[in-house]
């Protein structure tokens, strides 16, 4: 082993976006984080395809809320392990889950639309959300959600 591998940084291909420094939709599906997602720049390499070795075991591959559009504060408060930015992507998740658990059973048990879905979260559940979203908001994604669970049915 010559000195220079031995400062060399251990880095490894990036297991979220495989190297490529995007996340494309084969990724999101791979990842299973289908209306969690859009293709975008890696936030876990920070788009170089790379990473450090040290990283799989601070943030896992999957961490929906480590996304490149946050601020570079809270990306960095995620890839050091700050439990309150955890704790609050943990609950932003939860609230995604719940409004996908939300739209699928409307629509597959009820056969409502997206925006009839949406009418009915704003006048019942809105109050207890976690987070706010417009109307607008919530309509194209409730139409994400019924896209989807059409193309899981064919």
């Amino acid at each position: 082993m010559s000195i220079f591998n031995f400062f060399k940084r251990s880095d490894i291909e990036c297991p979220r976006c495989l190297g490529k420094g995007f996340v494309d939709l084969e990724d999101i599906i791979r990842l299973k984080r289908q209306l969690k997602w859009v293709p975008a720049p890696c936030a876990y390499c920070n788009a170089t395809g790379r990473i450090e070795k040290e990283m799989l075991s601070k943030v896992a591959v999957d961490c929906m809320y480590l996304t490149i559009d946050l601020p570079e504060s809270v990306i960095e408060k995620i890839k050091e392990g700050d439990q309150e930015t955890i704790e609050k992507g943990q609950q932003r998740e939860r609230f995604v889950d719940h409004l996908i658990q939300y739209a699928e059973q409307h629509y597959l048990n009820q056969n409502m639309d997206a925006e009839s879905i949406a009418n009915l979260y704003l006048s019942t559940e809105e109050e207890n959300a976690a987070f706010s979203v417009t109307k607008e908001e919530l309509i194209k994604y409730v139409q994400g959600v019924i896209s989807l669970k059409r193309s899981e049915r064919n």
